[in-house]
């Protein structure tokens, strides 16, 4: 598992990159049934899709969640596939939400020896400008970090060949 964080220009960048014990048509099969990612966000986030967005991502597609962003407080979240070349990659950019930017893209590339490497990329940014990124910067990007160290761990388990 690699994962790295940077910032510039008040923009968090997040990559992670995990090998897959599966073949790209059934690593994209499964990345790309919306209600897998209730499988792969951990418990504590209290994530619920709530909306019903079928059994297939597909370009301008609108997805509405429910998620705990703090103890106690949920928040609603929207994201809209905004592209998606399938078995390459797609992208979820948030509409409404907790951030005031979130751009994350998805990508599925075959290795040699007929896995998958899974690169996502997150772009995000804070709200409230330099005062957000001074109150929640570090909490928030340890946050996300969490959030893909642990679904790198589920994806390990319940994919595991």
């Amino acid at each position: 598992m690699k994962i790295n964080i940077n910032k510039q220009s008040g923009i968090y960048t997040l990559t992670s990159e995990q090998i897959l014990p599966l073949s790209l048509e059934k690593a994209w099969d499964f990345f790309t049934v919306p209600t897998n990612l209730d499988k792969i966000t951990p418990d504590e986030m209290n994530f619920h899709i709530t909306n019903s967005p079928g059994s297939e991502t597909y370009q301008g597609q609108i997805i509405t969640y429910k998620i705990g962003i703090l103890p106690f407080i949920k928040n609603n979240w929207i994201t809209e596939i905004t592209h998606l070349v399938k078995e390459k990659f797609f992208v979820d950019e948030q509409r409404f939400g907790p951030y005031a930017m979130w751009h994350h893209e998805h990508h599925f590339e075959e290795t040699s020896d007929g896995k998958v490497k899974m690169t996502d990329i997150v772009n995000f940014k804070l709200p409230f400008g330099i005062l957000g990124d001074l109150i929640a910067g570090t909490p928030v990007k340890n946050k996300v970090r969490t959030i893909f160290e642990s679904r790198y761990k589920i994806l390990e388990k319940i994919l595991q060949p």
